[in-house]
């Protein structure tokens, strides 16, 4: 018998939320300053059909059906991100009526500072690859902070900061698209500081994490080629961020491994023991799993997760394959795989025993019906996942499914479609799907 067949049930206080981030879902670019997906998109090529965020789904002014919509579903918390080149705009007061209505509606607002959308004036000045962008980061944290901190309790520094660095700067496909592996890790080594950097000024009152994509990555074989190669894609992919994060310094195989690449010297003294700031939970983002071997003979393009590319997003790593697993796969292409969501977990509990956890992205993308009974299977298998590492040791908290609306999917534009709500995109009218219904049950009760 399954947790589901059993009627699994959540701890009282468990966190039901549901995640956006800024660029995918406000649109008013008028009142902003441009950001490097802004630029991204205009660029020919880059992003499917042309599409582009200036509208995405007018969330800017749709804010509080939004919001109505979530007290609707139940929601306990709802994870945003705040736009930082709006912010230097002048903007702020968008996001303190949000809290405020968010508080409102009993939600607890989550929320994070960096998803992506780097001001276009910082990376004309070099971008993440420059240290100065770190500090940038902090001035721009302590504005937000000023005005937001004295009602928002859970800050999320950084979203997926292996993507800013690997898929913006090494492989190209992510904004600013530029493909230099160099660059890559020193933007990976920036990204870091600038987590440390934000955490010393936010508020002794707020929990200050950060949201990781960790890769739960295997080896093809138990071969000792395959074994090597799924520690390097680890070192990568993994402990460039938690060995800072968790215990104050880079790990030396990871030093050694792209030595070819760089010699580090971007690292200056103390800058990892400033990453080293405590936390107050470590979020974990996850969709699907990586199976990886040796191949010695192999060069050119490297498949990274989301599809194939030009250029490698694994700096040093040119001899490593990448393997799709069998079996079923969502509209993205990636496997379903909630194990791999059940062994990060553990893996963090162990790692670093007694710092919260949450589940702060995890989703799939299927076709747009409202009837949408293959999104219910991903969510209530991932979910049962999470109630089983719970059961045994890992301190999960709180779980934010990815997402709450329809909306602009980064380089696949709006081809794909990740909410619980329904947006028409010519209408912008939100539907809820047969998964939101699901969730909401969910929500309410804390029992599957």
């Amino acid at each position: 018998m399954t947790d589901t067949d059993a009627g699994t049930r959540f701890p009282e206080g468990f966190l039901w939320g549901a995640a956006t981030a800024a660029f995918q879902i406000e649109g008013g670019a008028g009142l902003r300053g441009p950001s490097i997906w802004d630029t991204f998109c205009r660029t020919p090529g880059k992003v499917y059909g042309g599409h582009t965020g200036e509208v995405a789904v007018d969330h800017l002014r749709l804010w509080r059906e939004d919001v109505r919509l979530m007290a609707g579903l139940g929601l306990g918390a709802y994870r945003f991100s705040v736009s930082w080149p709006r912010v230097l705009s002048g903007g702020i007061g968008f996001y303190d009526a949000l809290v405020d209505e968010l508080l409102a509606h009993g939600i607890r607002p989550c929320l994070t500072l960096y998803h992506w959308d780097l001001p276009q004036e910082l990376e004309a000045a070099g971008g993440w690859p420059e240290r100065e962008t770190a500090y940038a980061f902090a001035a721009y944290t302590a504005q937000v902070a000023e005005a937001l901190g004295d009602r928002v309790e859970l800050w999320t520094t950084l979203n997926e900061p292996w993507c800013s660095a690997f898929l913006g700067y090494a492989s190209g496909v992510h904004a600013p698209g530029r493909t230099s592996p160099a660059d890559a890790l020193r933007a990976a080594h920036h990204l870091n500081l600038a987590h440390g950097l934000a955490a010393a000024v936010l508020p002794s009152t707020a929990r200050v994490g950060i949201a990781l994509n960790p890769s739960a990555v295997r080896p093809l074989t138990g071969s000792a080629a395959d074994l090597d190669a799924q520690r390097r894609i680890d070192a990568l992919a993994n402990r460039i961020f938690t060995g800072p994060l968790l215990h104050g310094a880079y790990p030396q195989d990871l030093m050694e491994d792209t030595a070819s690449v760089t010699d580090w010297s971007f690292v200056r003294s103390g800058d990892e023991a400033l990453i080293h700031q405590p936390l107050g939970f470590l979020g974990v983002n996850y969709y699907t799993p990586a199976v990886v071997s040796s191949a010695p003979d192999r060069v050119g393009p490297r498949a990274d997760g989301h599809g194939a590319t030009a250029h490698s997003p694994w700096p040093a790593a040119d001899d490593i394959a990448f393997h799709q697993p069998p079996g079923e796969r969502t509209d993205m292409d990636w496997s379903i795989d909630p194990t791999g969501l059940y062994d990060l977990l553990l893996r963090f509990a162990g790692e670093a025993p007694g710092l919260p956890l949450m589940v702060t992205e995890n989703g799939a993308a299927y076709a747009p019906e409202l009837h949408d009974p293959a999104r219910i299977g991903y969510l209530e298998a991932h979910l049962a996942a999470v109630h089983r590492a719970l059961e045994d040791g890992a301190p999960v908290e709180g779980y934010f499914l990815w997402s709450l609306l329809d909306n602009f999917e980064w380089s696949y534009g709006y081809s794909k479609r990740f909410g619980i709500v329904h947006v028409d995109y010519d209408t912008q009218v939100r539907t809820p799907r047969s998964s939101a219904r699901w969730y909401a049950r969910l929500a309410r009760t804390g029992a599957m």
